[in-house]
């Protein structure tokens, strides 16, 4: 793992949150996507070399809709950049951490991403992500 790649932070509303953040890091938000395979709108931040990420759920039996109605708003993932994620992947499973997903799968801002269960990473949702790669390839 190279690097902090963002912070995920769960949020109720990004129409409400953007603007409270664009306050706090005292920058705007300088994307906004939707993915909808995870049923998640998202909004990213850049504060110097931190990134932020914030995730508002797109459906009412979302992912992140049943994080924020057990747990509340707040921190939801702490993603770590990658040089190779499937060697990755395959190292930390060797090492006996559990995959939540077996492959990469496609991401917010151009990224391939596996998560790690939380109940073996001390209860931190934890995402690997690798940037895609553009030409020609089928990542």
């Amino acid at each position: 793992m190279r690097k902090v790649e963002h912070i995920g932070i769960a949020v109720k509303s990004l129409s409400a949150s953007v603007p409270l953040f664009e306050k706090l890091l005292n920058t705007s938000c300088y994307k906004t996507e939707t993915v909808e395979s995870e049923a998640v709108a998202t909004a990213f931040f850049q504060h110097g070399e931190t990134k932020i990420e914030l995730l508002e759920s797109t459906k009412e039996d979302g992912v992140i809709q049943k994080f924020v109605d057990k747990k509340g708003e707040g921190l939801h993932h702490i993603a770590f950049d990658v040089e190779d994620i499937v060697a990755e992947m395959a190292r930390l499973k060797s090492e006996g951490f559990v995959l939540l997903n077996e492959t990469p799968k496609p991401g917010a801002d151009n990224k391939l991403v596996c998560f790690l269960h939380p109940k073996g990473t001390n209860g931190v949702l934890i995402e690997l992500c690798q940037e895609r790669k553009q030409t020609g390839s089928k990542q």
